[in-house]
């Protein structure tokens, strides 16, 4: 690949708001990444972002879904899930303790993922999180 172009894989999958639909997203996640030493930072990412999807928006609800997009460059993987909405609160970054039960996810995000962002719409959230390849240790990731 040349130095001054990036070229990209985007992958879409889109599941109904249901608990089991989690394992599901972390399999396709695993699935994609399949032999990238980043693949099981962005399964465990894919899990608590799917997960808090189900738990904390309209995207749990009857009807409800979230969409998983998995994007590989030789520089990043990209995870984002957006959910359906129905909240008046904006997902954050929450640093909780270590023995709380519920919060924690996004902060531990937040602690793998060298970059996250969250992105509001009218429909919903948008959550992704970024993990770079360490050039250092010389290998592209597709």
């Amino acid at each position: 690949m040349h130095e001054y172009t990036s070229s990209a894989r985007v992958w879409g999958l889109s599941c109904p708001g249901f608990p089991e639909e989690v394992s599901r997203a972390r399999r396709w996640t695993r699935d994609i990444l399949r032999g990238s030493p980043l693949a099981d930072d962005a399964e465990l990412i894919v899990s608590e972002l799917s997960a808090n999807a189900i738990l904390h928006t309209a995207s749990g609800r009857e009807c409800g879904g979230f969409h998983l997009a998995v994007a590989v460059s030789a520089q990043v993987v990209a995870v984002s899930v957006t959910d359906d909405g129905g909240t008046g609160t904006t997902p954050k970054v929450e640093h909780q303790d270590q023995d709380a039960e519920h919060g924690r996810g996004l902060g531990m995000v937040s602690v793998i993922a060298h970059r996250v962002v969250v992105h509001d719409s009218d429909h919903g959230h948008t959550v992704t999180a970024e993990l770079y390849a360490d050039a250092r240790l010389g290998g592209h990731l597709c």
